[in-house]
C-alpha cells in the first residue's frame, strides 16, 4: 500500500523514488513484520493461555512433560506479521506476490484446521494424515498450476553447480513441484519439536532465498551468474524480508525455554512457502541444501520407519526425527538447537557458493 500511495508522489517529490527499490522495501518489510511480531506476541499468548490452547506433549518420548501446556499456535502471529508487513511494502499487482501469500496462507489453514482439532477440540491426532496430506496437495497443486501458466514462467530445471543442464520438464514440472512443497512443509513440521529448533533454519532459509529471488529477477544479475531469469519475481524479496522479521520476532518467544509453540499452523505454512520460493527462483533443487536440517530431519523419520518395519521390529536411531535421537544420547535441548542453527548456516553458506561455482 505505501508502494502505491508514495510511487506516484516522486514525480514531484524525488526522494519518493527510494520507495521504487526492492531492497529498501525489503528491509523495512522485516523491520515492521518484526515489531509486529514482538509487540503483539505477548497478546496473543496471553490470548492462547485463557483459551486453554496448550501444547499436548507425548510421554513415549524425551521427557518435556514440564512443557505441557505451553500455548501452541504461535504461527497464528508470524502469519500475521508477514501478511501485514508484504501487504504495506510490495506492489500488489503483481501476480507472483499473491501466488506467494497464497501458498503461505492455505498451508496455513491446514495447519490450523489441525491444532484446532488437537489443542481446542482436545483430539490429540488432530486431522488424518490423508485430510492433512490432501489439504496440502489441494493448495500446492492449485499454485503450481497458475504458476505454470504464467508466460514468463519456465518448466526448466536448474541442477546446482552445473550451468549449462536445464532439462525442460513440460506438464511434469507440476508434480514435481506439487512435490517441492509439499515435502518442504512436511520436512518443517517434523523439524518443529524443541524449542526455536525449527524457526532458526526456517529464518535462515527464507534470508539465502531473499537472495536467490532477487538475482533471478534481475536481468542484469541473471544474466551475469547464469542463472534463469523471471521477469517480476524478484517483488517476492519484499515477502521473504517480512518472513525473516517475522521469524526473529517469533524467536524472541519461541527461544529456549519457550514461552510459545508455532505448531501446525506456523510449520506448514512456512515450510510449504519456502519451497514456493524456491520453485519461484528457480533453485528447487537447491533446497535440498538450503533446508538441509529439514532434509536430514525428514529421511531419519523414513529411514527408521521402513528400516522397523523391514527388520522386524530394529530401529537405527534410538528415536526419530533425528534430534529426539540426540536427546535419548543425554545432548542437552539448549546445544542440539544451536548446533542444528549452525549447520543450517553452514548449508545456506554453502548453496550461496553455487552462484559462482557453475
Amino acid at each position: 500500500m505505501i508502494y502505491h500511495f508514495l510511487v506516484p508522489l516522486s514525480a514531484q517529490l524525488g526522494a519518493f523514488n527510494v520507495f521504487r527499490y526492492i531492497t529498501f522495501r525489503s528491509i523495512y518489510a522485516l523491520l515492521t513484520a518484526l515489531v509486529l511480531t514482538i509487540v503483539l506476541g505477548p497478546m496473543l499468548i496471553r490470548w492462547l493461555q485463557k483459551i486453554k490452547c496448550g501444547q499436548y506433549i507425548r510421554e513415549d518420548g524425551p521427557q518435556h512433560q514440564c512443557k505441557a501446556g505451553t500455548p501452541t499456535m504461535g504461527g497464528l502471529i508470524i502469519g500475521m506479521a508477514v501478511m501485514c508487513s508484504t501487504l504495506l511494502w510490495a506492489d500488489l499487482t503483481n501476480i507472483y506476490v499473491w501466488l506467494t501469500m497464497f501458498v503461505f496462507t492455505g498451508f496455513g489453514v491446514v495447519g490450523f484446521v489441525d491444532d484446532y482439532i488437537k489443542v481446542v477440540k482436545k483430539r490429540n491426532k488432530g486431522l488424518s494424515p490423508a485430510a492433512k496430506l490432501g489439504g496440502q496437495l489441494l493448495v500446492a497443486g492449485i499454485a503450481v498450476s497458475l504458476l505454470i501458466m504464467e508466460p514468463a514462467y519456465s518448466t526448466t530445471l536448474s541442477v546446482p553447480f552445473f550451468k549449462n543442464i536445464n532439462p525442460d520438464l513440460g506438464w511434469f514440472y507440476l508434480p514435481f513441484a506439487i512435490f517441492v512443497l509439499v515435502g518442504s512443509s512436511n520436512g518443517v513440521n517434523l523439524t518443529d519439536g524443541l524449542d526455536g529448533l525449527a524457526i532458526g533454519p526456517m529464518i535462515v532459509g527464507a534470508g539465502c532465498f531473499a537472495l536467490f529471488i532477487y538475482v533471478a529477477g534481475h536481468s542484469e544479475m541473471a544474466g551475469y551468474l547464469k542463472v534463469t531469469h523471471v521477469p517480476g519475481v524478484g517483488e517476492v524479496t519484499v515477502f521473504c524480508g517480512a518472513l525473516v522479521g517475522a521469524g526473529l520476532g517469533f524467536l524472541w518467544y519461541n527461544a529456549y525455554p519457550a514461552q510459545i509453540f508455532m505448531g501446525d499452523v506456523g510449520s506448514l505454512s512456512l515450510g510449504g512457502v519456502l519451497g514456493f520460493i524456491s520453485v519461484l527462483a528457480k533453485q528447487e533443487l537447491l533446497l535440498t541444501i538450503v533446508g538441509g536440517v529439514f532434509v536430514f530431519e525428514t529421511l531419519s523419520v523414513i529411514l527408521q520407519v521402513s528400516y522397523f518395519k523391514f527388520s522386524g521390529g530394529k530401529r537405527i536411531f534410538r528415536m526419530a526425527p533425528l534430534h529426539h535421537h540426540f536427546e535419548l544420547k543425554g545432548i542437552p535441548e539448549s546445544k542440539i538447537i544451536i548446533r542444528f542453527w549452525i549447520l543450517s548456516l553452514l548449508m545456506a553458506l554453502m548453496a550461496l557458493s553455487t552462484l559462482k561455482l557453475r
